[in-house]
């Protein structure tokens, strides 16, 4: 047996709490950020929130004071550290260390609109939340299933793959899984009510909702083998191929048929549509048109200033004018300034998130400015993660973050963020046109059909490559999908 020795070079890329707790505060909508802020407070006593009648009026120096402290210098608690501290670094007597991240400025200017009030009332996340609490889950598994509500789209879908569930989790919240949890626990999850819930797609959503009602009798049961076994055919309305296949007579296949027209393609839009009325969205921007120059302006107005409390650099203070030190007091003023430490790098990751957030919808702002002016969705243009990403110098993932769960207020309506995110397809010409465009067409041709004679995926593809636009019918039934919008027979008056 020989021993061999070699050179390997690789490269890793290791993030600093600093950088994780930003890429968490970037999640954080503005209608939550003022609890994860008061959450803060309650952990660190040197972090105190800014009264009324404090006056605010220097803020430039924090940045670099911070900066001559990195994490480095926190100290580990030995002799020599407690010799070391500069107690002159912290006890200054001007107010530079407050975060005034809410005053107007270039990076990051503020709304001068109040907060909009949110209702009180039970959301649907709220709902099944309530239901999550009744499985008593150990806390790991409550973490995870957790999680997968938080990802069910508004229609009570989930569409997001296993693997990306199993990094949100080890990366925002440090749980560690892996895909056959999560899926043990996304089918306990799929037993909540309204039934349907956390399907992945139509098919599994029918499926669920028809195993709940096996009880009901046998044509229960052959509805079930259709969209288990015949989903394709069903879809195409190849019922002849159903009814050679199973054997059937015209009846048996009518009142299996009557049962699944029966069944909630959307189980989580019900509940939704009920109160949409009056649900209110805190937008964390705003976009006026000013004479045809867009404006932006960011929504702080729930993100109260900080600074670093007063009774810590007082205590700082003290221990400076003691002539001798024992153990304890060292002890005591390296705790002081570890607290201290720490709500500098918290009120840095809010001026970060604040000035983040702007750059962000800056760009989306400038790429989908042509909407803005005008409010039409066929003036949206194609727009990727890595556009922005480009255009900013940030990360693909930090402009992920910084979309999921925005809104943006125009005088068009209140928009997601995500609403402006979209692939490119060719037209005839070789034009590049957002989805978002033939989506909108498709809409229109929709709604304008004869409900006596709605029109099917094939004519609907027909009349959009009459238009210019090269799709498959796949593609159409896709977006039509996607839209919320049921297939042609579903959609016909009786």
């Amino acid at each position: 047996m020989s021993l061999s020795q070699s050179l390997q070079q690789k490269l890793l890329q290791k993030l600093s709490p600093q950088q994780i707790q930003l890429m968490k505060l970037l999640q954080v909508p503005s209608a939550n950020i003022e609890e994860r802020i008061k959450e803060e407070i309650e952990e660190n006593p040197a972090l105190e929130q800014v009264d009324d009648e404090f006056d605010n009026n220097a803020t430039d120096d924090l940045k670099d004071e911070f900066e001559t402290n990195n994490e480095e210098e926190i100290l580990d608690g030995s002799e020599e550290d407690y010799d070391n501290v500069d107690i002159s670094e912290y006890v200054t007597d001007s107010d530079d260390d407050v975060a005034d991240y809410k005053t107007r400025d270039e990076n990051y200017p503020e709304a001068d609109n109040k907060v909009i009030p949110i209702k009180d009332e039970v959301s649907f996340y709220e709902l099944l939340i309530h239901q999550l609490g009744m499985l008593h889950l150990e806390e790991h598994a409550y973490k995870i299933a957790e999680q997968i509500v938080g990802s069910l789209d508004d229609d009570g879908y989930l569409r997001r793959e296993l693997s990306s569930i199993v990094d949100d989790l080890a990366f925002r919240q440090n749980v560690l899984t892996n895909e056959q949890e999560v899926e043990d626990l996304i089918k306990k999850i799929q037993q909540f009510d309204p039934p349907g819930i956390a399907a992945r797609n139509l098919q599994e959503c029918l499926q669920l909702q028809l195993e709940r009602k096996l009880h009901e009798g046998e044509e229960v049961e052959l509805a079930l083998n259709i969209i288990e076994n015949f989903f394709d055919e069903f879809t195409k309305k190849h019922y002849d191929k159903i009814l050679q296949k199973l054997n059937l007579t015209d009846e048996d296949l009518k009142k299996a048929i009557a049962q699944i027209v029966k069944l909630n393609p959307k189980p989580g839009g019900n509940f939704g549509e009920m109160n949409k009325a009056e649900n209110y969205i805190v937008p964390d921007y705003y976009i006026l048109n000013n004479a045809g120059i867009l404006e932006l302006t960011l929504n702080s107005r729930n993100a109260p200033d900080l600074r670093i409390s007063e009774g810590y650099k007082e205590m700082l203070r003290d221990y400076e004018k003691g002539a001798k030190k024992d153990k304890s007091q060292k002890e005591a003023v390296l705790f002081i300034k570890q607290k201290i430490d720490s709500a500098k790098w918290f009120i840095e990751m809010i001026q970060q998130r604040q000035a983040t957030l702007y750059n962000t919808m800056l760009a989306i702002m400038k790429h989908q400015e042509k909407f803005f002016l005008t409010g039409d969705e066929t003036d949206l243009k194609p727009m990727i993660l890595k556009n922005i990403a480009e255009v900013t110098g940030q990360d693909i993932s930090t402009v992920s973050r910084v979309a999921n769960n925005k809104f943006v207020q125009t005088e068009f309506g209140t928009f997601r963020l995500k609403f402006f995110f979209s692939e490119s397809l060719s037209t005839d010409s070789g034009e590049e046109v957002s989805t978002k465009e033939v989506k909108k067409i498709l809409s229109d041709l929709i709604e304008h059909e004869d409900k006596n004679k709605p029109l099917a995926d094939e004519i609907l593809t027909e009349l959009l490559n009459q238009k210019g636009y090269n799709i498959a019918r796949r593609t159409v039934a896709k977006y039509r999908e996607q839209l919320n919008i049921p297939i042609a027979r579903l959609r016909k008056e009786i």
